[in-house]
Formats: C-alpha cells, structure tokens, sequence
C-alpha cells in the first residue's frame, strides 16, 4: 500500500521536472532566436550527448538490448521532428500559448493507442476530445484577429503538427519507460537526435559565438535533467496522479516568456488552455485510458 510519504517525493521530482522544461523551452527559443533553429538543435544535442555519456559511464549502464536500440532509435528519430516543429513555432508565437496547444497531444494519443494499439475509444475520451478541440478553436479565434504577426498561423500549425508527432512519441514511451533507465533514455534520446541533425551539418552546422556558449549548455543541461526527472518519477508512482502536474507547464511558460521576452498573456489563451486540459483529465479519468505525461518539452 503507498503511502502520502511515497507519492510525495515522485510528486516533487515531476513538479521540478515540469518547470525546467518550461525554462529549458525558453533557453531553446532565445538560442534559437540568436544561432538560428538548426544550430541550437545541433549544439543542444551535441551537449546533451555528451552529458549523457559522462553519465553512462559514471553510472556504470549496461549498454541496451537490440530490441530497446530500436525504441530508442524509433523514439529518437520522432521527438527530433517534433522538436523541430515546437521551436520553429516557438520563434513565432508566445511560449504559453504554444505550449497550451501541445496539450492536445494526449487526446490525439488517444486514437493513435486505437491505430497502433488496438485499444478501445470510449465515448467518454470522445467527448474529452471535442472539448479540446474546442479549446483549440478558442486559442486560434485569437490569431484570426489579426493581434499576432503574420506567420503567427504558421507557428500554431506548427505546434499541432508537433503534438501529432509527440502523441505518437507518447505511445513509444510506454514500452521505452518498462524496458530503461531514465538516464539511458536521457541519453539515447540526445544521441539519435544528434545523428538525425548531423545530417545536415555538412551545410548548416556553425560554430556558435562564445556568447551563446552558455545558452547552450543551459538548454542542454535543463533537457537532460527535466527528462531525466520526468522519467524517474514516473517509474515510481501511476500516471494519472502526476498528469495535472504537468498541466502547471502552462504557468511556468507565461511567466518564463513575460519574464525574458515580454509576452502578454491573452484571455483567449487561458481559456483554450483550461478547455484542453479539463478535456486531457476527463479523458485520463474515463475507464481504460491511460494517457501518458503530457510535458511537451520533452524534446
């Protein structure tokens, strides 16, 4: 039997996780702003890689099976694309609202578990659906009001792609969470996203100024450990007691993105964001669902 004192620990480690994130998606998006978006993903996984080894050998990890190389190579591969996309919105529309539109991922996961899975849909996690599309809506109407810049649209595309790419990302974590160590995760993640970026950096790769050093090593540093932390404590308590902490990712955004770039937050923006969230927890409550952590900057 668990006890308040058991759940306590895991609870702060995802609370903690859930705000580096938050941080780490600013450090991303004013690195990405200053180097351009291919670097920052480049060097950040170049870091990260790096770190991850350290702490591989430090640790002593036994290198994984064939079989788990795959989930990780799988997994790597998707969260590198949906990086992509996240900070390429990211440049273009305020952290708090990209970040509110991510949290539909978990409703899109829904269906993917019933593509890929076969698990059932029911008509409670159909209903939780519409509400987030809903939500969705209302976070748009914003933009078709001509208050953002032009490409803002684009970025809001952009992020929608993202959470496809990132619900499909949340059913590999399920077999990813059983089978490795969060630092192995951590690791092999930075490692298969630095192979996929190293792809272009025959014609895209720039050393960064010495000034963007630090800003480098802080987004590495951050996306390792948040990672690191999220996985930890999900491995030691259930997932629908820790999903509403991750929603606090939305309170961290707007205050990060006020706090270092400005951003205002906008009325249609929290509403959206409470009609996706109250959609995510209905549909984490209704029976058989199980819909993973929901953090999207888990890249």
């Amino acid at each position: 039997m668990r006890t308040a004192h058991s759940f306590a620990i895991p609870f702060a480690v995802c609370c903690a996780g859930v705000a580096l994130f938050s941080v780490m998606d600013a450090a991303m998006k004013g690195l990405s702003l200053a180097i351009g978006l291919y670097n920052a993903l480049f060097w950040r996984a170049v870091t990260g890689t790096i770190l991850g080894l350290v702490l591989m050998l430090l640790t002593r990890q036994r290198w994984p099976s064939r079989a788990v190389l795959r989930i990780h190579l799988l997994r790597g591969t998707v969260v590198a694309l949906m990086a992509a996309l996240f900070f390429w919105a990211l440049m273009r529309m305020p952290l708090a609202e990209a970040i509110a539109l991510s949290f539909i991922a978990p409703l899109i996961a829904l269906y993917l578990a019933a593509l890929l899975l076969k698990e059932s849909v029911g008509r409670q996690a159909v209903m939780a659906s519409l509400l987030g599309l809903v939500g969705v809506a209302v976070i748009l109407s914003g933009r078709l009001q001509g208050v953002y810049d032009a490409d803002a649209l684009l970025g809001a595309g952009a992020v929608l792609a993202s959470a496809i790419l990132f619900a499909w990302n949340l059913i590999i974590q399920r077999q990813q969470a059983q089978v490795a160590s969060p630092i192995e995760v951590a690791f092999f993640q930075h490692l298969v996203m630095l192979g996929v970026f190293s792809l272009g950096a025959p014609w895209l790769a720039h050393a960064p100024p010495i000034t963007a050093a630090p800003l480098v090593l802080l987004a590495a540093t951050l996306a390792f450990t948040s990672l690191a932390a999220l996985s930890w404590a999900y491995a030691r308590a259930e997932a629908q007691r820790l999903i509403p902490v991750e929603y606090s990712a939305f309170f961290w955004a707007a205050i990060v993105g006020w706090l270092a770039f400005g951003e205002r937050l906008t009325l249609t923006t929290v509403a959206g964001a409470l009609l996706i969230v109250a959609g995510c927890l209905i549909a984490a409550r209704s029976k058989g669902a199980a819909v993973a952590h929901v953090e999207a900057g888990t890249a």
